[in-house]
């Protein structure tokens, strides 16, 4: 497979995904054939199923079930387009992959990694990221950022505590410790634009270094 895939990870108000934008912007301005697509999501059947997993109603989810359909969710997308783009020899940049059901369902509220890797071993086939960038930035700052935010979509994991989301941000430090060469932490209290260079930098020399 010619192409390239990047995600971009961190706490809900971490910025990443206005990083991601803005690098998708830099990318393609240079004339570096990009997508940019999200997580659970991407795909009309993707979306549907986001909408099961994030609706403020369905707060008797069971753990298991939301592991399965974040997995579900991620097949179809990386099906329908994630790999028909990395054939194509372009740039894949993905607001969330794996590594938020490691942390969000794994780490945080306690199915464990290993199970959910497991699971999403399956349905990824063992298609990782080349890079994840890790926006990290502490749930305080995150959270605030989101409530002050008109625009926020709001759903089911804005009625969660602040324990648990100093528990997700715990979990992607975990992971940070974890996969060192394909975790890469970013400073993620600077400028969108600050972060988005140094994203864009780190991904234009890969990109070099594989030719």
């Amino acid at each position: 497979m010619s192409g390239h895939f990047f995600t971009f990870e961190g706490c809900d108000g971490s910025g990443k995904t206005t990083v991601m934008e803005r690098v998708y912007e830099i990318l393609t301005a240079e004339g570096i054939p990009a997508v940019k697509t999200r997580e659970p999501g991407g795909v009309p059947i993707a979306e549907q199923i986001r909408k099961v997993i994030l609706d403020n109603g369905n707060t008797a989810m069971d753990i298991r079930t939301e592991v399965l359909l974040f997995a579900a969710s991620r097949r179809q997308h990386l099906v329908e387009k994630v790999l028909p783009a990395l054939s194509e020899g372009k740039v894949v940049l993905s607001d969330r992959f794996v590594d938020s059901s490691l942390v969000y369902q794994g780490y945080a509220r306690g199915a464990g990694i290993e199970r959910v890797r497991n699971v999403n071993d399956y349905a990824i086939e063992g298609l990782w990221p080349e890079a994840t960038y890790f926006l990290d930035c502490e749930p305080q700052i995150c959270l605030a950022r989101i409530h002050s935010d008109a625009g926020h979509e709001e759903n089911r994991l804005d009625n969660e505590t602040l324990q648990f989301h100093n528990r997700v941000y715990e979990g992607f430090r975990e992971l940070v410790r974890l996969y060192p060469e394909r975790v890469i932490p970013v400073d993620g209290r600077r400028t969108i634009e600050e972060e988005a260079q140094q994203i864009a930098a780190d991904i234009k020399a890969r990109l070099e270094r594989s030719r």
